[in-house]
């Protein structure tokens, strides 16, 4: 089986972080590490959710794309995705709707992405309180212009819409997805 990357992308608080756990954690695919110079969150770690770095630092690295978002740099590497395909064959990485296509144009054959939603802007701000953001910044968040992007999806090949307000059913069609990318 060839190599296959799952880009995953939604504005802020569709459960991407959820998503990304439960492909590596159940279904067995490697992380792909990203860079960041934002400060951690409470119960994150260097080196397990994301590479924290400052500016110098992080501008050391071989870049597929890099952005700034909400004052604060992201950035995937070449390492970090050669690293990932020697634990498995399906690797999966958050990014904004910006460096998924990156992916998909620079790896067209080998990059899947699955564009995540929700109905209700309520349960974004809901799941962003729940992971500790403060109001102020939940609100700069969402009325940013790198969320209002985030918020929209061209219709390309290779790009899976999902809607991602009740787990279970997000978990089963998360299933038939892979059931395709492992054949």
């Amino acid at each position: 089986m060839d190599n296959k990357v799952i880009v995953l992308c939604g504005a802020p608080g569709t459960g991407k972080t959820t998503v990304r756990n439960y492909l590596v954690e159940k279904l067995g695919y490697s992380l792909i590490l990203t860079h960041t110079t934002r400060p951690k969150r409470a119960g994150e770690e260097d080196g397990v959710d994301y590479f924290f770095e400052d500016q110098t630092t992080f501008f050391k690295r071989h870049y597929f794309e890099y952005v700034k978002y909400d004052d604060y740099f992201y950035g995937s590497s070449k390492e970090g995705l050669d690293k990932a395909f020697e634990k498995s064959s399906l690797a999966v990485i958050i990014l904004d709707t910006k460096g998924a296509l990156t992916y998909l144009k620079a790896m067209p054959k080998q990059t899947e992405i699955i564009y995540l939603t929700v109905k209700d802007e309520a349960v974004q701000r809901q799941r962003m309180q729940k992971r500790g953001d403060q109001p102020a910044l939940i609100k700069k968040r969402l009325a940013s212009k790198e969320a209002k992007r985030d918020q929209v999806m061209q219709d390309l090949p290779h790009v899976w819409r999902l809607e991602n307000d009740d787990w279970g059913q997000t978990q089963e069609k998360l299933k038939d997805l892979t059931a395709k990318w492992r054949s």
